[in-house]
């Protein structure tokens, strides 16, 4: 899948190991390892089958998803496709779904 980042800022940070550790610590090897899962994903349906629980968040993060880091961290995402790929009930398609953006990595329980 393709990824975008919601700032330059994360941008800069999620491209650069160094600056991983220094934001994130411990959670520095699991954010590498689900960027890597994200970027060999071919779509969101893919990405859900993948160890790291990825799964669709509801609340006022509704239409985001999130996997797991280190607890209680995650690394929440949305799907980017335009227009986004929607079946007739209005629901998301997710083998459809091949660009992502990553809106923050925190704590948002």
């Amino acid at each position: 899948m393709k990824i975008k980042f919601k700032t330059k800022k994360l941008r800069k940070i999620l491209n650069d190991s160094v600056l991983i550790k220094r934001k994130y610590g411990k959670n520095r090897e699991k954010i590498m390892i689900r960027l890597s899962q994200i970027k060999a994903s071919f779509n969101l349906e893919e990405l859900m089958t993948l160890p790291g629980r990825c799964h669709k968040l509801k609340g006022d993060k509704k239409n985001q998803f999130a996997c797991d880091l280190k607890h209680p961290y995650r690394l929440v995402f949305s799907p980017n496709d335009e227009p986004l790929p929607l079946d007739n009930k209005g629901n998301l398609i997710y083998s459809e779904v091949t660009n992502i953006i990553i809106n923050e990595i925190g704590d948002y329980h």
